[in-house]
């Protein structure tokens, strides 16, 4: 009898010990499940950057809208563009052009990017430091597919030259991890925006049916 007894007690704590586990998981998987399935800051960094390319593809649209429907690119400087500035560290002037569209500089600035400087206050002291997002030049309204803008983590190993970044099927395109963990967002000619993996991208550039695709590149002065 006593050892039945004892054996009794045995399975009790053994029960007793095995609830306490399952809590102690269960009370883990409350408070780390939901970071494991939605990363909370750094998935709201992208949105966030998701939501700046937006404002500024419709911007774009806006604007070119009052200009015969060509994006800044297109027009010459005399007319209110930044066609002379497609080459060399002056992708900031395409956005400066469209300031009054673009209403404040801010959105031209990705949260993740831990290289550029706080956003400008105003468009008049602006430079690429300020800008986050390289412009695709080439890029026209008449072509929804094309790439307009898009994160500067941005690669294909090729070097940067007068501060293009050129784009070809050739050779393959990707995301470096400086800004949303080797993945990134595009803001396509329609004013429309794609988060991308490096497949997507590269599945994006073969969309714009063009050999070629210029990116000017948002260089910072050295």
């Amino acid at each position: 009898m006593k050892t039945s007894l004892c054996n009794n007690r045995n399975r009790a704590l053994t029960l007793l010990e095995l609830l306490v586990v399952l809590v102690v998981l269960a009370v883990l998987a409350v408070i780390f499940l939901p970071a494991f399935l939605n990363p909370g800051p750094q998935r709201a960094l992208r949105i966030q950057c998701v939501n700046n390319l937006k404002q500024v593809g419709l911007a774009t649209l806006v604007w070119g809208g009052d200009h015969n429907d060509k994006y800044p690119a297109q027009v010459s400087v005399i007319n209110g563009g930044s066609m002379e500035y497609f080459i060399g560290t002056n992708v900031w002037r395409h956005f400066q052009v469209m300031s009054n569209e673009l209403s404040t500089p801010k959105v031209v600035i990705c949260p993740e990017d831990d290289d550029r400087m706080s956003a400008a206050t105003n468009f008049m002291w602006f430079n690429n430091s300020n800008v986050s997002f390289f412009y695709g030049i080439d890029a026209t309204e008449t072509n929804a597919q094309m790439i307009l803008f898009g994160d500067h983590n941005i690669t294909n190993g090729t070097h940067v030259q007068n501060g293009i970044l050129t784009l070809t099927t050739q050779k393959p395109a990707g995301w470096t991890k400086e800004m949303h963990n080797k993945v990134g967002n595009v803001g396509l000619a329609d004013g429309s925006v794609q988060q991308l993996s490096i497949s997507g991208l590269r599945s994006a550039v073969t969309n714009t049916g063009f050999a070629t695709n210029r990116l000017q590149m948002p260089l910072l002065a050295p």
